[in-house]
């Protein structure tokens, strides 16, 4: 290995430091009352309910009913909707057709203080209500009126099928409909005067108005097209949200847990403050015992944190954050650990060539190149053993769940916002702990040894 400048310790030092300060304090600015995030920090991390408090609950359909993929889509996007319009947006859904359960978590209103979440929950798995009306008009609160509100064209039990398909002649995207023999007559009467008339059919789920479209044509087959400027996956779902108002069943409350704000804040704080002494130890031991190695672990073990952080919190521009919940607070200690066992591994073997009689360069290549295979083992371990739990407690729809869905299959969602927390948190850090607690180190590490105060063996553990 050529020889590392002096100055490299010090550059690497200060994006360490400049890296973690941008993680904890991020960057915006406020014009009036309008904030503009340019980089995210701990402040932006989206908590699971575990910490945050909120609602945690299981839909299903009845005892002995085997639902379609197509109809929990469908049920799902009642859930949204009805989440929507109760003013709920932070939210989370998960599908598990396996069990054909749909799981929905839900934090506290920040500023709502006699939300009852039993009423909530209710009011989200009651089945929904599908119409098609003549018209699009509404009052002031967005609710049908007049004609609207009187004529009634079609109900969800009038529509046999819904689904998204592309027009090859007019390339584009389009929701078919097929309709029983009841609602093709009523269909193809309304159509005929609303033809002529140059109408509208507005489609309704419960009280809010999901699209007006105009009648182009008349539809006599009960075979009839939504068209709107759709994207594949617009269509979609606007197609799920028409089945699912001619479910054949209700939804049922499988399981229901609430977690008050404060026991999940309380466990929060005491993670945090636990995490805080912990590392204040290991850094105290690991310089103690190490010396100059020890130090510069810590400042390593600092990158590694924020970069954690840094994934969580969606510093990075190019993806989104993740929820961090209490095990992927525990993942983010996990990760450490394995951060303090691989410098532990390097200056121990440093101190051993320095005890077999080789000069301070000598033993710090060697020290450093003996110690990679082990840290590259336990690290790689670790790295599938996380990735292991993504997959098979992670979202359907993730990629990990997709790649290992043949060998746990048997595994749902249910627990996707706190184990898969676990396991992103641990992936991340493990994987960052092979940059800063590898590469990092000993940069900085051969960079401090070029100076003169610095060469002493009994610096990096040997001999005086």
């Amino acid at each position: 290995m050529k020889r590392v400048g002096k100055p490299v310790f010090f550059l690497v030092f200060a994006l360490i430091m400049l890296f973690a300060a941008s993680v904890i304090w991020g960057l915006s600015n406020w014009y009036g009352d309008l904030e503009t995030v340019y980089i995210k920090g701990v402040d932006d991390i989206r908590f699971g309910i575990d910490i945050k408090g909120g609602v945690d609950v299981t839909f299903g359909p009845p005892a002995g009913f085997d639902a379609t993929n197509e109809q929990l889509d469908a049920a799902k996007e009642v859930i949204v909707q009805r989440m929507i319009t109760l003013g709920i947006t932070d939210y989370e859904t998960y599908l598990d057709y396996s069990a054909d359960h749909i799981i929905v978590r839900f934090p506290w209103k920040s500023d709502e203080a006699n939300f009852d979440p039993e009423a909530a929950v209710k009011e989200l798995g009651e089945t929904a209500r599908l119409t098609f009306r003549e018209g699009y008009e509404t009052d002031g609160t967005g609710l049908p009126t007049g004609v609207t509100a009187s004529n009634i064209i079609l109900e969800g039990s009038d529509v046999a099928d819904a689904y998204a398909a592309y027009d090859q002649q007019q390339s584009e995207w389009v929701v078919a409909l097929r309709l029983d023999a009841n609602g093709t007559t009523k269909f193809a009467d309304a159509t005929a005067r609303l033809y002529q008339e140059g109408g509208a059919i507005s489609i309704w789920m419960d009280d809010t108005m999901i699209s007006a479209p105009r009648v182009s044509a008349v539809i006599s087959d009960g075979n009839a097209t939504i068209t709107g400027s759709f994207d594949a996956e617009g269509a979609t779902k606007l197609a799920n949200q028409i089945n699912s108002g001619a479910l054949p069943f209700k939804l049922e409350t499988t399981s229901f847990s609430t977690i008050s704000p404060s026991l999940g804040q309380g466990a929060l704080d005491a993670m945090v403050l636990a995490g805080i002494i912990a590392f204040a130890a290991i850094a105290l031991y690991m310089i103690i015992m190490y010396r100059l190695p020890g130090f510069i672990a810590v400042i390593c073990l600092i990158g590694q944190v924020a970069g954690t952080l840094a994934f969580v919190s969606g510093w990075f521009g190019f993806r989104e954050g993740s929820i961090l919940t209490i095990p992927g607070i525990a993942g983010i200690i996990l990760a450490v650990g394995m951060g303090v066992d691989a410098n532990v591994i390097t200056a121990e073997r440093i101190k051993e060539e320095l005890a077999a009689g080789k000069t301070l360069n000598g033993a710090l290549r060697s020290g450093y190149s003996r110690a990679f295979s082990a840290i590259l083992d336990g690290n790689v371990t670790m790295i599938l053993v996380a990735i292991i739990l993504m997959g098979a407690f992670g979202t359907t729809d993730s990629i990990w769940a997709k790649l290992l869905h043949f060998a746990f299959f048997m595994f749902g969602p249910t627990t996707a916002g706190t184990i898969y927390s676990f396991g992103y948190t641990l992936v991340t850090g493990t994987i960052l702990n092979l940059f800063f607690g590898v590469l990092c180190a000993r940069l900085m590490t051969m960079s401090l040894s070029e100076f003169k105060i610095f060469k002493k063996p009994s610096l990096y553990g040997g001999a005086k």
